[in-house]
């Protein structure tokens, strides 16, 4: 359209010039000068208009390339957000095990960290023992008088037993160490060698029941079952954990640990129960948070009745 008004545009100055020509005075070379001036410029605009419409095709096919690109790009990046959003699930539907994995592990270290403790604990009392003994004896030899020979205190009638219990307490037969027993229990338990821990901590509650440690080897026997999924045999466990060593730093993974074996055996409602009351009496804890997130993940809210 442009290029036909152009060329209308060129023919009526054509015409208006050949009029004029025509009907003054002027020389006929000036007026065939003008022509030709008036040619070659309708010439150039129709060069013009040529070229400019060649160089919209040419932007016109850069800007389809362009726009391609684009929808390869937005394609891509739809698969990307595909694989992302499948990977998203696959850790959310991992995250209990994970988590539950990992808690077992720093329950763990803290198991090791208290044992640590118990002997350290056991061998300050045997220095203090010694030093009392020690302190007795030469309180007697100062004051000129011999040490009896019976009655007095040595450095371990307060350990006549490993495991603290007072002299002649120990069952008869020689009894395993107490340290060996728990830090074996503790290998074999972390190796998977489930069924030769459980006799270990086993062992460990039969010779040592009276022990810091023994709510300690009771709840790792319900681990075992629990990690074995005989869930009802860990809940018993846990019972006992419950029940007979109501101070034990051990009795929030416990009470935990029997609320999830609860919901595998598909008495959700009791797990639920479990779990709240967990959240009410451990609040800021490690199983509260793993609780609370346990009852989010079940659609039933920590505050619920």
């Amino acid at each position: 359209m442009r290029l036909r008004n152009i060329a209308i545009f060129g023919a009526a100055v054509f015409a208006g010039a050949l009029a004029g020509s025509l009907m003054g005075p002027r020389p006929v070379q000036a007026v065939a000068r003008e022509i030709i001036d008036l040619q070659r410029d309708v010439t150039s605009l129709l060069q013009g208009q040529k070229d400019m419409s060649t160089q919209m095709l040419q932007d016109h096919t850069a800007l389809k390339t362009i726009v391609g690109g684009f929808n390869d790009n937005i394609n891509r990046l739809s698969g990307t957000m595909s694989s992302l959003q499948k990977s998203v699930q696959d850790v959310q539907a991992n995250s209990g095990a994970r988590l539950e994995t990992m808690s077992t592990q720093v329950q763990g270290l803290s198991d090791n960290l208290e044992e640590i403790k118990s002997r350290l604990g056991k061998l300050n009392q045997q220095l203090v023992d010694l030093q009392n003994s020690v302190q007795s004896i030469d309180s007697k030899i100062s004051s000129g008088g011999a040490a009896p020979a019976t009655g007095t205190p040595t450095p371990t009638a307060s350990n006549a037993s490993p495991s603290g219990s007072p002299a002649g307490a120990a069952p008869s037969g020689p009894a395993p160490s107490a340290d060996m027993l728990y830090s074996n229990g503790l290998r074999d338990i972390q190796s998977g060698k489930y069924d030769l821990a459980r006799s270990e901590f086993q062992d460990y509650l039969k010779y040592y029941g009276k022990t810091d440690l023994a709510s300690n080897a009771q709840f790792y026997i319900g681990e075992i079952y629990y990690r074995q999924k005989k869930y009802q045999e860990a809940i018993s466990e846990y019972d006992k954990v419950i029940n007979n060593y109501p101070k034990s730093f051990k009795l929030a993974p416990a009470r935990l640990h029997r609320a999830t074996a609860m919901i595998a055996l598909g008495q959700k409602a009791s797990g639920i129960r479990e779990l709240r009351e967990i959240t009410k009496l451990f609040p800021g804890s490690e199983e509260d948070r793993y609780a609370r997130a346990q009852l989010k993940e079940l659609g039933a809210g920590a505050g619920a009745r």
